[in-house]
């Protein structure tokens, strides 16, 4: 696995820097990339904030991953929806994370990224909300997005340090007994994950 970009971004407006009619909903969603090494904290990036630390952040959600590999399925919607700017740069759906090789079918929750001497563990699958309907200018991307299971997935922090972009990561296994895919699978079909 591979982390093509590192992404961060501050508290910002959703309707972006000139709100529209007015408009102003906060927001962390609008990452881009970072160059160099960035400070993975406990509860984050450095340079990274999150508006709604009720649904977004904290030790369980400190850093959020997003496989590349699903910004062609994006782009292709956005194409379709007419939209002239449809090719998307990385944190588009509010990674920090933007990764390549690794995908929800092979993450298991309780499994490990080794990055260096930054130790993740994946603990939740995201929820999008109605900010990513925004963000991509598309209505139904939050729907999108439950419905595709390309949600990516969030992560602890086990061990803080540094991370680059075109590092390497290790993926140390789990307990397996839950996947991203699995949970995505009965999220969309309205069963309940079993655990045990």
């Amino acid at each position: 696995m591979v982390i093509v970009s590192v992404n961060t971004a501050p508290v910002g407006n959703l309707f972006g820097t000139k709100a529209e009619a007015g408009r102003h909903v906060a927001t962390g969603i609008h990452k881009q990339a970072r160059s160099g090494p960035v400070v993975v904290g406990r509860l984050g990036l450095d340079g990274d904030a999150q508006a709604d630390r009720r649904l977004h952040g904290g030790p369980g959600k400190a850093v959020y991953a997003y496989p590349v590999e699903h910004y062609a399925f994006w782009e292709a919607q956005r194409r379709q929806a007419g939209k002239a700017d449809a090719a998307l740069a990385y944190g588009a759906l509010g990674e920090n994370l933007t990764i390549q090789g690794l995908l929800e079918q092979d993450v298991w929750l309780g499994d490990r990224l080794s990055l260096g001497r930054v130790l993740l563990e994946v603990s939740e699958v995201r929820t999008p909300c109605f900010k990513l309907n925004v963000k991509m200018g598309l209505s139904n991307a939050a729907r999108l997005m439950d419905q595709s299971g390309a949600t990516g997935f969030y992560l602890r922090v086990l061990q803080p340090g540094l991370v680059n972009a075109g590092e390497t990561a290790r993926l140390l296994p789990g307990p397996r007994q839950l996947s991203i895919a699995q949970i995505n699978e009965r999220r969309r079909t309205g069963r309940q994950p079993d655990l045990f």
